[in-house]
């Protein structure tokens, strides 16, 4: 299951998945041919003993790099991997203190909003009150985030160049919106979703442009 075909990085991936979104995002502005391959998370096929030997939590992204062979999880640190090795569209600034800003930002939603609306909670939440769970825990998490960004946006989250609070935002607030996020509350992440989903790599690496979404979420 992990071996390489054509030399290409391979991302285990699920059309759904922000965190998968957030590394065919940073690939995509980098400019990075990659091999895509689909974990059924519905189907439970991360939960298969082939898959957890690549990534023993059963969670996707899972991503091999063609450069060492070796298996990297977690997408905020593919992220900053892909950032160091990757040399074309920076993804985070210059300047240290800069540099700790924008990361403040990805950890903001990377550790506080996503993990309490992932689908192993969910599923243990249960369908009567996952979407109740969802949206109080996304409400909490966005008021702090809008909080934050009404110190760092400009054009983008952090000032005029797209970062990776970026990447890591728009996957977050699609995600929001399919479990009734008003954005109406939150018109700094608002404007920032509309205007980004309509750059060419945002629209490209959607969910619903992606090769394992189901016909009927197109």
């Amino acid at each position: 299951m992990s071996d390489l075909k054509n030399n290409l990085p391979v991302l285990y991936s699920y059309f759904r998945s922000s965190c998968a979104w957030r590394v065919r995002l940073a690939l995509t502005f980098k400019k990075v041919d990659y091999e895509q391959r689909y974990i059924d998370l519905i189907k439970n096929e991360h939960k298969s003993e082939e898959y957890l030997k690549i990534q023993p939590f059963g969670l996707v992204p899972a991503f091999i790099d063609n450069k060492s062979g070796q298996t990297l999880i977690e997408s905020v640190s593919i992220l900053e991997y892909l950032d160091e090795t990757y040399s074309d569209f920076p993804l985070l600034p210059e300047d240290p203190l800069e540099r700790a800003k924008v990361r403040a930002l990805v950890q903001a939603i990377a550790m506080d909003i996503q993990p309490v609306t992932n689908l192993r909670i969910l599923r243990y939440v249960g369908d009567d009150r996952k979407d109740e769970w969802a949206r109080h825990f996304l409400a909490e998490g966005f008021t702090a985030l809008e909080a934050m960004l009404q110190k760092t946006a400009k054009k983008f989250a952090y000032g005029d160049s797209l970062t990776m609070a970026d990447i890591v935002l728009v996957p977050q607030i699609f995600n929001g919106v399919r479990f009734g996020l008003d954005l109406n509350a939150y018109p700094i992440a608002s404007r920032l979703y509309q205007e980004l989903n309509e750059i060419p790599e945002f629209k490209a690496t959607h969910p619903t442009k992606q090769a394992d979404c189901p016909e009927e979420l197109r």
